[in-house]
């Protein structure tokens, strides 16, 4: 079970992880968590119904990352549209944004929680690895935290293709994006086991 998911009787997955894959996934889930920020709710706490009532940003993220992570809804790479047709998209896309990506940020985060609070639940007490068990619900949570992390990983490291992630194997040692692409195809290897997991 070292290295990837598997199936638990009755649902969910469990998986071993020693204690530096649990600190790397913990440091990179709370990075997540910086990175998306808090909640309307967080941010006018004297007020109840902020939340629910709170509308989100009309205009695209200037980070690339969160630019990934909430990207435009109307777009379409293939096309090439007129400037009619362009500024129609932008906005639909910035109405479509700014009632959406509040709930995205905080399903996101939730996610990302659960991976921390999962992980700190654990008691390594000295052993080498630690049985991870996830109920389905947690196991779900799981798979969209460790998507969102390969997303945010893949932004930094300009994945934007298939190819791209093909030259990340033939890198040098002494390059300086190593360890992220370590952390990006380690993280994928989880994922896919999840995923088969979670397969009816």
């Amino acid at each position: 079970m070292p290295g990837h998911f598997e199936p638990l009787p009755g649902g969910g997955a469990a998986v071993a992880l020693d204690t530096v894959e649990i600190s790397i996934i913990r440091s990179l889930a709370v990075q997540l968590l910086e990175l998306i920020g808090p909640g309307p709710a967080e941010e006018a706490p004297d007020d109840p119904l902020a939340e629910l009532f709170a509308e989100g940003p009309s205009e695209p993220p200037a980070d690339p990352v969160l630019k990934r992570l909430f990207p435009d809804a109307y777009t379409d790479p293939e096309a090439t549209p007129g400037p009619r047709e362009a500024e129609q998209r932008r906005a639909h896309s910035a109405e479509f944004r700014r009632y959406t990506e509040n709930d995205l940020r905080a399903g996101k985060r939730d996610n990302a929680l659960a991976v921390v609070r999962s992980l700190d639940a654990l008691t390594p007490a000295g052993e080498e690895t630690v049985l991870l068990e996830l109920s389905p619900e947690q196991s779900r949570q799981w798979l969209g935290a460790l998507n969102d992390l390969r997303l945010a990983i893949g932004s930094r490291l300009e994945i934007t293709e298939e190819e791209d992630t093909d030259l990340l194997y033939r890198l040098p040692d002494e390059d300086p994006r190593k360890p992220m692409v370590m952390a990006y195809l380690w993280l994928g290897g989880l994922q896919e086991t999840l995923v088969t997991t979670l397969m009816p």
